[in-house]
């Protein structure tokens, strides 16, 4: 398998290889946030548009259409995605021009809109550049806004020769039903630590096994927590774990409200889980009389940390949120 995707990848990857030789015109690759889908939908799309010989098992990094593919301009490759992760993917090598003084930053759309999947029809019309497939990617297919995704549907509904459509979801069933229908459905599974343990212990993540266990399984966000927030979640783990609520109530700012608001519903299914199946998913929790008021919190800490993106006082929502904590 090409080195561009991650070793656990072995059984999603030779389906998508199984598919090849009758590839369905739309493909639908799902399953939980941080275990490598669009980097194994990246990897799939290149061996799509590559050049060369035969019928490779990866795509061979030399030929033109790889060329083009790994530097962002092949001509018959698109990309649907929210602004705000078309930042990110930017290269830090690069220098943007510095805006005026008195401009002010615009906030990057976290939606993919309806403009952006119009700006598919002539490429979708017209015939490849290379005389091969087209491929568009749109990840996450689920922040499609109603309109964007209804513009999607009418392009899987007059399908285009050798245009293709790979959509990569955390939350398939978030997706219009008449999309997924039109789909053939990749689910990718959670990887089984043992597998994962290696990969981690090359990228330096220290203390993996409580990190790995934090992210529910899912080792992209493994190393997320270790190398990004995880001196934030564990202090709040820390202060939660000591009862400490004057320390958990010392938020400043979006960042520490939506550390906060994950800590605390990730401790409340812990609590329910270990109350009900005798032990948690994401450490260690003790079980309780009050499972069911554990697992409604949890719920309604899932709903805050939806809301903890914008938060008109951060401080006061946090104190709100730990109010409303259960009681053993």
């Amino acid at each position: 398998m090409n080195n561009c995707t991650y070793n656990w990848q072995k059984n999603s990857w030779q389906q998508l290889l199984d598919l090849r030789a009758k590839l369905p015109q739309a493909l639908l690759i799902h399953g939980p946030v941080g275990i490598g889908k669009q980097a194994l939908a990246e990897v799939f799309a290149q061996l799509l548009l590559c050049e060369g010989p035969g019928e490779l098992p990866a795509p061979c990094g030399r030929c033109d259409g790889c060329r083009w593919f790994q530097a962002g301009s092949h001509p018959d490759f698109r990309r649907l995605e929210p602004e705000i992760l078309a930042r990110q993917r930017v290269s830090v090598e690069a220098e943007d021009e510095p805006a005026p003084a008195a401009a002010k930053p615009q906030k990057a759309s976290s939606e993919i809109k309806v403009d952006q999947v119009r700006e598919l029809d002539g490429f979708l019309n017209l015939h490849s550049h290379r005389g091969g497939r087209r491929v568009v990617l749109v990840h996450p297919a689920e922040a499609m806004n109603a309109n964007a995704a209804n513009a999607l549907l009418k392009g899987l509904e007059e399908p285009q020769a050798d245009a293709h459509f790979i959509l990569v979801s955390h939350r398939p069933a978030r997706l219009l039903p008449t999309i997924r229908s039109r789909c053939v459905a990749l689910p990718v599974a959670l990887p089984k630590p043992e597998d994962v343990g290696p990969w981690l212990k090359e990228m330096r993540v220290a203390d993996a096994e409580r990190w790995l266990a934090f992210a529910g399984g899912a080792p992209l966000r493994a190393v997320a927590y270790a190398t990004g927030a995880g001196e934030l979640i564990a202090r709040y783990r820390q202060a939660l774990e000591a009862r400490d609520f004057d320390a958990l109530a010392a938020v400043n700012d979006r960042e520490q409200l939506e550390a906060l608001a994950e800590v605390l519903q990730k401790h409340a299914l812990d609590v329910a889980l270990a109350s009900c199946a005798g032990r948690g998913r994401f450490g260690q929790a003790n079980a309780s009389p009050n499972a069911v008021a554990w697992l409604r919190y949890a719920r309604q800490m899932g709903k805050n940390r939806m809301l903890a993106s914008h938060p008109l006082n951060p401080r006061l929502f946090a104190g709100e949120m730990i109010a409303g904590m259960p009681k053993d």
